[in-house]
């Protein structure tokens, strides 16, 4: 049974009561007397050790142990927190001809997030060049939109000072949290290494920087092969999670087309583990957009439409899966918790949404009628 953990309060008159049964008419009550400070001296270092045997029981298990205890719990089972990983795209530089762009030019996004270009480039006859470029501090915060302008942090003869982000900066990710990390050290716990079942291409996906969802199709491709699917939902928000890339393979497996994007990197990090002769296809889900009809809105205000939109979007988020059915009872569930949308009814879709193989349910249009 759980131990009750008292308060600060009641061990204060726990102290209390115990000066006065052991020192019969002593008042501790007294506000400046020697006894009332000391009793409340000593209820304080009760409550300290009640808060460290507290913390010590947390970390005791890897259930509700956290930082440091938590990656050691994980440790045990091959589980390693994800690193953060720095952003990367394409800037374009605009200036003369012939003009040499350095390798590790430095560029400044407007809020002084800062990015290095990857190598040596030359503007051409064109007036402009593109490389690649990567951002200088790992993190979420070097994910940039594509048209983003950056400035250079040194002027360079013949070169404008402002560039263009050519393509999204993308892949950039902060260091895993507690809540994710414990959620697949768990999962290692519950469902140990099979050898290359479903389960290990999950856990491996996962152990990718920004993977946060994973379904795995067996013969997915034909006899032999393994088609794991993946969501990057906070890395790619920008595109509602789904990976930016080409499916194919591991770029050192020759017998199919290597991967490119976000697939590539799965696919490449699950080809040192996989069995050998398991031929694995790292593949971006198909949106499937569902629209949606509510009637008895009327009244509804656009504040209370986007909150059952959010609604209806982390539903699906939470329920959907490739190939799957998505429940209708959910949705309506999720729409009725918010509050002041009473008397609504679902009229479209009119069943229970199917997905076909690799189709992930997203929002579509919702239209709200009275």
């Amino acid at each position: 049974m759980p131990f009750p953990r008292p308060t600060l309060s009641e061990i204060i008159q726990q102290t209390y009561a115990d000066v006065r049964s052991n020192l019969p008419g002593a008042d501790p009550l007294l506000r400046f007397s020697v006894l009332n400070i000391l009793c409340k001296a000593v209820a304080g270092l009760a409550y300290g050790h009640y808060g460290y045997q507290d913390w010590i029981a947390r970390q005791s298990q890897p259930y509700t142990a956290t930082e440091e205890n938590l990656e050691a719990w994980a440790g045990l089972k091959g589980v390693i927190r994800v690193a953060a990983a720095a952003a990367a795209g394409t800037v374009t530089f605009t200036g003369a001809a012939a003009t040499v762009v350095p390798p590790g030019t430095r560029i400044v996004r407007g809020d002084g997030v800062e990015y290095t270009t990857d190598a040596e480039a030359t503007v051409g006859g064109g007036g402009t060049i593109t490389t690649a470029a990567t951002a200088v501090e790992a993190g979420s915060a070097g994910n940039a939109d594509a048209g983003t302008v950056f400035t250079l942090a040194a002027p360079i003869a013949g070169l404008v000072s402002s560039a263009t982000a050519a393509t999204a900066f993308t892949g950039g990710t902060d260091v895993e949290d507690d809540d994710s990390l414990r959620t697949r050290m768990l999962a290692a716990y519950s469902a140990p290494p099979q050898g290359g079942s479903a389960t290990d291409y999950v856990q491996w996906a996962r152990a990718v920087a920004g993977v946060t969802r994973v379904w795995v199709t067996p013969n997915g491709m034909g006899v032999g092969t393994a088609v794991v699917r993946f969501m990057m939902d906070e890395v790619n928000d920008a595109f509602d999670g789904f990976p930016q890339g080409a499916d194919g393979v591991a770029a050192d497996e020759p017998r199919d087309t290597p991967a490119t994007g976000d697939q590539l990197v799965v696919a490449n990090y699950i080809l040192g583990l996989q069995p050998v002769t398991a031929l694995v296809y790292a593949v971006a889900p198909v949106a499937n957009p569902i629209a949606f009809t509510i009637t008895g809105t009327t009244g509804w205000s656009a504040e209370l439409k986007a909150e059952v939109e959010n609604a209806i979007a982390a539903t699906l988020k939470e329920q959907g899966a490739p190939g799957e059915t998505v429940l209708l009872s959910y949705i309506e569930a999720a729409i009725a918790a918010v509050a002041g949308t009473a008397g609504f009814v679902i009229t479209v879709p009119a069943a229970n949404p199917t997905q076909t193989a690799g189709q992930l349910p997203t929002k579509g249009t919702v239209t709200f009628a009275a």
